[in-house]
C-alpha cells in the first residue's frame, strides 16, 4: 500500500474502534432504559454494521434472499474469512443475531455485561456434565426464538478455501431442532486480511441458501448433517466467485500428513 493509503487505512481503523465503543455504549444504555435486549441488536444491524464497508467505499453485493420464514428461529452457518464477517452478517440477515460464547466472558467488565444484556448464549465446556446442561439450555433459548450465528470452521481461513468444520454447532442445531441456513461470504478476506487492522476497498459478496431441516434427526446423524451443510456452503461460495472447499476428509488428511512430515523439535540425546 502507498504511504497515503496506509495513513487513510489507519484513520479508518481508529474511527471504527471509536464507532464500536460509541454504539456499544449507546445501545447498552437503550437496553437498560427500555429493558429490551433486542434494541442493541437492532441498532447494530441498522447503524453499527454498515459503516465497516461504507467507510472504504467497498460495495456489498447480496444475492436475492431465499424464501424463508424469518419469524422462526434458525442457526446461520457462515464461512469465515475476516473480522468483517460479523458486521456483514448483522446487516445482511433480517433478524437479530446472537452468538455462542465461553461462559467466562460473562464476567468480563463491560463486554460481558453487554453480551448478557443482549441475550448471548454462554456455554460452559469445563466439565462434561455442565457442558451438556449448557447445551440443553442453549437449545431451549433457540427454540424460544433466538437466532444464532455460527462459524463452523472455528477460525478464519487464510486463503479463502473453506476449512474442515467443527462439530459443536451441529450438536447445538440437533439439540435445538431448528433449521440451519448456510451463508457464504467472499471478498472480506481481501477487504480486511488476516493479521491486519488496515481496511482495503474490495467488493464483498454474500449468498444465503435455503434452510436445511434438523427436526427428527438424532445425534447419530450429526456427521451426515455436517457434510450436507458443508456441501451446500461450498456450492454457495463458488456461486459468488469463491474457492469453495476441499472435501472434509481431504483437507484433514493433508494436514495430518504435513504434521507427520514435520521435523521433531526433540533435541534430547
Amino acid at each position: 500500500m502507498k504511504p497515503l493509503s496506509v495513513v487513510i487505512a489507519i484513520l479508518q481503523t481508529l474511527f471504527l474502534f471509536v464507532w464500536l465503543a460509541f454504539w456499544i455504549t449507546l445501545s447498552g444504555l437503550a437496553a437498560l432504559v427500555l429493558l429490551n435486549g433486542e434494541v442493541p441488536l437492532m441498532m447494530a444491524r441498522r447503524f453499527w454494521a454498515p459503516m465497516h464497508w461504507r467507510i472504504t467505499g467497498s460495495p456489498l453485493l447480496v444475492e436475492p434472499l431465499p424464501d424463508i420464514d424469518w419469524k422462526q428461529p434458525h442457526i446461520f452457518m457462515m464461512n469465515h474469512q475476516s473480522t468483517l464477517d460479523i458486521p456483514v452478517a448483522f446487516a445482511v440477515l433480517p433478524v437479530n443475531l446472537r452468538f455462542i460464547a465461553k461462559h467466562v466472558l460473562k464476567w468480563v467488565p463491560f463486554l460481558g455485561w453487554y453480551m448478557a444484556g443482549t441475550g448471548m448464549i454462554f456455554i460452559n465446556r469445563t466439565h462434561r456434565r455442565e457442558a451438556v446442561r449448557s447445551l440443553r439450555r442453549a437449545g431451549e433459548r433457540i427454540r424460544a426464538g433466538s437466532n444464532i450465528l455460527v462459524f463452523p470452521e472455528g477460525t478464519r481461513s487464510q486463503d479463502g478455501v473453506l476449512l474442515p468444520f467443527k462439530t459443536g454447532g451441529f450438536a447445538l442445531a440437533l439439540e435445538a431442532g431448528v433449521p440451519i441456513i448456510p451463508v457464504a461470504i467472499e471478498g472480506s478476506l481481501q477487504s480486511l486480511p488476516p493479521n491486519s487492522l488496515l481496511l482495503r476497498r474490495h467488493p464483498i459478496r454474500v449468498k444465503v441458501g435455503p434452510p436445511i431441516p434438523t427436526a427428527g434427526r438424532t445425534g447419530a446423524g450429526r456427521e451426515s448433517l455436517l457434510h450436507e451443510v458443508r456441501e451446500a456452503l461450498v456450492r454457495l461460495h463458488r456461486d459468488i466467485g469463491g474457492a469453495g472447499g476441499e472435501p472434509q476428509e481431504t483437507r484433514e488428511s493433508r494436514r495430518t500428513a504435513r504434521t507427520a512430515r514435520a521435523p521433531s523439535s526433540d533435541t534430547s540425546a
